[in-house]
């Protein structure tokens, strides 16, 4: 029950176009959203930021804005001066990818970086890959992806 209003529009919306009416008294002035669906918060905000949030969610690519929200509830996140909204260059240079485990990402960055191809094959099966992946994982902060696999950011 209740009247629903895009976030992006959330600052714009009055008293009047919750009660379809115009208040004359002052008593109903206050407006809150409580729920919102698509943002990565819990609790309640006023209009002014939900807006804010929905349209810094729309500055990051539309395929990544699941991560987006990830990395705001990893705690990790850098945000903007006092506010907690996302600073989104810093998500772009910390995004690693979705991945089905952490464990394929570190496979996949000790491929592309090349952290064994000097290393004669017949020691190579003597490489303890959970160990590494476990150090690997003090720098990498993750998230569960809608998916089942996980958001996989860097943790400067």
């Amino acid at each position: 029950m209740g009247d629903w209003f895009p976030a992006v529009e959330a600052v714009e919306v009055t008293s009047g176009d919750v009660h379809d009416a115009v208040i004359v008294s002052q008593t109903h002035e206050e407006l809150w959203v409580f729920d919102h669906e698509g943002l990565p918060l819990t609790g309640e905000l006023d209009p002014t930021e939900a807006s804010a949030w929905a349209h810094r969610l729309l500055e990051a690519p539309k395929h990544e804005r699941d991560a987006l929200g990830a990395w705001v509830r990893s705690g990790d996140c850098i945000t903007e001066g006092d506010s907690k909204l996302p600073v989104i260059s810093e998500f772009a240079e910390r995004y690693c990818g979705e991945w089905p485990s952490f464990f394929d990402f570190a496979q996949n960055l000790a491929e592309e970086i090349g952290l064994l191809s000097e290393v004669p094959e017949n020691v190579t099966c003597y490489f303890d890959w959970n160990a590494w992946t476990r150090d690997l994982g003090l720098d990498y902060t993750t998230e569960a992806g809608p998916e089942g696999g996980v958001f996989v950011f860097r943790s400067f």
